[in-house]
């Protein structure tokens, strides 16, 4: 399998799930802006959208999406249990905090890096992310991680978006459970391995 992946976008995710997992992958760095892998490959033909992750299967077939790859990583090594079985109450809690973290949290990061974007779509950005991080800190309050005291692939994805905080003086520390969340995460060695190969 090969990674298409930008070193701290989003497609640190799977990156990580891939290392917690055991998975053998193949990392291909994309540089967003030329839109260029370090292949030399142009990345439009890899994903139309332009953007990371983009899993390549052994097969041919291509994933894109974070929390689609995170849940395909995730039933490639069960035994892992980075994810609940599928059809189960669990897994759809998973899906529902996955969905959220890509819609509510990750995407209204995205104003705060586009230089382009006018002061206001920024600070509503702000107002909006103060108000859903809050929420998944009310939530991180009692207990470990999203799902209770299972860690999975949207403590994952959170860890990562939470990890853009520090890049746009959006200050995590104020969210003493989120704080605390972040530390425990980083501690991780398959999360430390994902980061010294993405430097």
């Amino acid at each position: 399998m090969k990674l298409y992946y930008s070193p701290g976008a989003c497609s640190l995710s799977p990156h990580i799930v891939a290392c917690e997992a055991e998975l053998p992958i193949e990392l291909i760095k994309v540089d967003l802006g030329s839109k260029q892998t370090e292949t030399g490959e142009d990345f439009w033909r890899i994903n139309p959208n332009g953007y990371v992750p983009v899993l390549l299967l052994d097969d041919g077939n291509k994933l894109s999406e974070c929390p689609v790859i995170l849940q395909y990583l995730a039933d490639l090594a069960p035994d892992k249990k980075l994810a609940p079985e599928n059809g189960t109450f669990d897994r759809y809690l998973l899906q529902q905090w996955l969905n959220f973290i890509s819609s509510e949290i990750h995407k209204n990061f995205s104003p705060l890096f586009d230089p382009n974007a006018h002061e206001a779509v920024k600070e509503a950005a702000v107002a909006r992310l103060t108000t859903r991080l809050k929420s998944a800190a009310n939530h991180l309050a009692g207990q470990p991680y999203l799902l209770g005291k299972e860690y999975s692939v949207a403590d994952v994805y959170l860890f990562v978006a939470l990890s853009w905080g520090r890049y746009v003086d959006l200050e995590i520390a104020k969210w003493p459970a989120l704080a605390r969340f972040v530390e425990k995460i980083s501690a991780r060695p398959a999360v430390q391995k994902a980061l010294q190969e993405e430097d």
